[in-house]
């Protein structure tokens, strides 16, 4: 068994497209030259044309579309979203947590992959982070997110104590993909674990607090594109 199959988690979705990827667990290191930005939890994009840029630009969507380049983001409980086109001649990472998603974190970047396409669809894939059955928001998050979002909430914000909502991350990332369209089908949640929950797989500032370390999520525009060899 190799690292990678050890230390990270794999999608259908793109694995049967040929787009090297993984959702980090605890410990796991990217590839070697994965480029991050500095995440700021806004809408800015960084985007790679080199293994080794200049700098680490302020974003939280990392696109690339040169071959061999690997980009990356790291998460404790936000939600890693990778994206490719289907031919995998463009791929990116976004990271969204519950400020990016309320800004339009993830319309921004599916546009910013999609200019790059030229007509490509889109396949995504959503990973581990928050769930409903742990995270706990309170009025003023419920308010930011519906203000943006007025419909696809039922399941996604429940109410539980007094002026409290549990709130499940990963699955409005999921629905907000739908809603942009990227098909149903194409669209990979085998891996929308909960990142809260007991146990040593994933880092969760949530239940952590500041001792928690990040998830090394990535994902690599292949040396030749599968649907241009």
């Amino acid at each position: 068994m190799t690292r990678e199959a050890v230390d990270f988690l794999c999608d259908r979705v793109l694995i049967d497209r040929g787009i090297p990827h993984g959702f980090g667990r605890r410990g796991a290191q990217a590839p070697e030259k994965t480029v991050f930005p500095v995440q700021v939890h806004g809408i800015d994009i960084f985007e790679v044309s080199s293994t080794t840029p200049s700098l680490r630009a302020r974003a939280d969507i990392v696109i690339t579309s040169t071959a061999g380049v690997s980009v990356g983001i790291v998460t404790a409980d936000c939600v890693p979203v990778l994206v490719a086109a289907e031919d995998g001649g463009v791929v990116g990472a976004i990271h969204a947590g519950w400020r990016g998603l309320a800004s339009g974190v993830l319309e921004t970047g599916l546009q910013a992959i999609r200019a790059l396409a030229k007509g490509v669809d889109l396949v995504a894939a959503v990973g581990p982070a928050a769930r409903g059955c742990c995270y706990e928001v309170d009025q003023r998050v419920r308010e930011a997110v519906s203000e943006k979002y007025s419909a696809g909430l039922d399941e996604v914000l429940i109410a539980g104590r007094r002026g409290h909502f549990q709130f499940d991350l990963a699955r409005l990332a999921t629905w907000v993909l739908g809603q942009n369209g990227v098909d149903c089908q194409r669209i990979g949640v085998e891996n929308r674990l909960c990142t809260i929950c007991p146990g040593d797989r994933f880092e969760s500032y949530r239940r952590d607090g500041p001792a928690a370390g990040r998830l090394a999520h990535f994902i690599t525009r292949p040396l030749v594109a599968p649907g241009q060899g």
